[in-house]
């Protein structure tokens, strides 16, 4: 049996959770709505504030389904109720983050700005500060979503090995290479 699937999802105070007939879950919380289409097979139930998810057999097909439904659907609670929040900073000279409203624009080196266009889902923040990268920050109730735009914004420049210069994630740690020897002796 799949832990990850076996695992309830306690439902927290100010969440409502409907499955319609056609197996489509729907999560409302403070922070708003997300809706989740579960595959025919998957059986979703609630009952008293506990959410479980449970297959027909144990054929190789359900029990990967079985974890994957009930991460995302805890994934969804979560980012209902707390939301989610991705840093990334810009690492390297003349490395520069801007936003207007959802429009991103990145001067990372190249002979051209990047102008990204975010969806209306993530709220972007900037910060530049004396002395310190550039950072970007990601705001949003879909972890799919913010994860898929934070890898956009990170292949844009990813960061080289040998002096760590790119678009990293904050905390991220990097596997950093020597780089030719000065000479032999």
């Amino acid at each position: 049996m799949s832990r990850i699937g076996k695992a309830p999802i306690t439902i927290p105070a100010g969440v409502t959770i409907t499955v319609s007939k056609d197996n489509v879950v729907t999560v409302k919380g403070p922070k708003g709505e997300l809706t989740q289409a579960v595959d025919s097979d998957i059986t979703v139930s609630q009952e008293d504030g506990i959410l479980t998810v449970q297959r027909p057999s144990e054929q190789k097909k359900h029990k990967a389904l079985h974890g994957l439904y009930r991460s995302l659907l805890n994934n969804m609670v979560v980012g209902v109720t707390e939301g989610y929040k991705l840093t990334q900073e810009l690492v390297g000279v003349g490395y520069r983050a801007t936003n207007t409203g959802n429009t991103l624009d990145l001067v990372l080196g190249y002979s051209h700005h990047y102008v990204f266009q975010l969806p209306e889902e993530i709220k972007v923040t900037t910060q530049s500060e004396k002395g310190q990268t550039p950072k970007i920050i990601l705001e949003s109730i879909d972890k799919q979503l913010i994860g898929q735009v934070a890898a956009k914004i990170r292949s844009l420049r990813a960061p080289e090995p040998y002096k760590g210069k790119g678009i990293k994630f904050v905390g991220e740690v990097l596997r950093r290479k020597a780089g030719k020897s000065a000479s032999k002796k």
